[in-house]
């Protein structure tokens, strides 16, 4: 059995996939103080905003891997 995919339709899970993650990140920085939040993880949290206002996407590889 093929699976057929076309590239619209993957561009629409990418796009899903971009609004998850900043979803989770601002999740986070509402659960979390900022006391409770380390000097990296603050960096990370920056550049992750820094990327996704940039347009910039992380490949579903790299976001499963992150999450798990």
């Amino acid at each position: 059995m093929t699976l057929t995919v076309k590239k619209n339709e993957v561009k629409l899970v990418l796009q899903k996939l971009d609004c998850v993650q900043l979803e989770l990140l601002r999740l986070r920085s509402i659960l979390l103080p900022e006391t409770e939040v380390t000097e990296e993880e603050k960096k990370e949290i920056e550049a992750a905003r820094n990327e996704i206002a940039k347009g910039q996407k992380i490949s579903l590889e790299d976001l499963v891997k992150e999450l798990c």
